[in-house]
């Protein structure tokens, strides 16, 4: 019987929550999980590395946690930046409603949870972490991109984490190719972790 995709706004798989345990260099936080999301059993290994090579995070401003699933990297974000305000977006319901929770659980007053459409057009973002959801095809994630990055600060910068087997070196070559400094911040297991800035425009008289 079809459950659908965790990119679906309402999930066709019965729920059926449990907890994952995230541990990182510097803390460990029990999360709860549900069917239906991104990696709804565990704890994703690319968001594991995401969040292991890269640990400082804007102090202020707004991020973006993009395809928060239950809101593993959001949470982070959250912690480890107190006077910041991070959005945490997806388009499943459930997914959503799991990220409030594990704030909640957490104690994490400065995230925000919300579709697509519930962020304010005039927001913009100092950083944007993301495991992204490949699975929604090339040209829809290529167009995802591109709104999101858009709206980032002048000196903002994006952080994704790709597997090279499902695209992680394409994607780098795109980013380039729209106009974006790439780098690599860490390689390990497979697992790309980009930073994509703003290329710097040299000083008109």
């Amino acid at each position: 019987m079809p459950t659908g995709h965790y990119f679906d706004a309402s999930p066709g798989a019965p729920s059926r929550p449990s907890q994952v345990e995230l541990r990182l260099p510097d803390a460990v936080a029990s999360l709860t999980v549900d069917r239906g999301v991104f990696s709804g059993t565990r704890v994703d290994p690319g968001t594991v590395a995401l969040l292991r090579a890269e640990t400082v995070v804007a102090p202020a401003g707004h991020l973006l946690d993009l395809g928060c699933g239950y809101g593993p990297i959001a949470c982070t974000l959250a912690r480890r930046a107190p006077g910041a305000t991070v959005w945490a977006v997806d388009v499943n319901q459930r997914a959503l409603a799991l990220t409030r929770a594990n704030a909640a659980s957490l104690g994490l007053t400065n995230l925000v949870a919300a579709d697509p459409d519930g962020v304010p057009g005039d927001v913009t973002f100092a950083e944007i972490w993301s495991n992204p959801p490949i699975r929604i095809g090339k040209e829809a994630l290529h167009e995802l991109l591109d709104g999101w990055l858009a709206r980032l600060v002048p000196e903002g910068r994006a952080l994704l984490v790709v597997h090279r087997h499902l695209g992680g070196d394409s994607l780098a070559d795109w980013l380039t190719g729209a106009g974006w400094v790439v780098a690599r911040r860490a390689s390990k297991q497979g697992y790309r972790v980009l930073e994509a800035r703003r290329q710097r425009l040299s000083k008109r008289q």
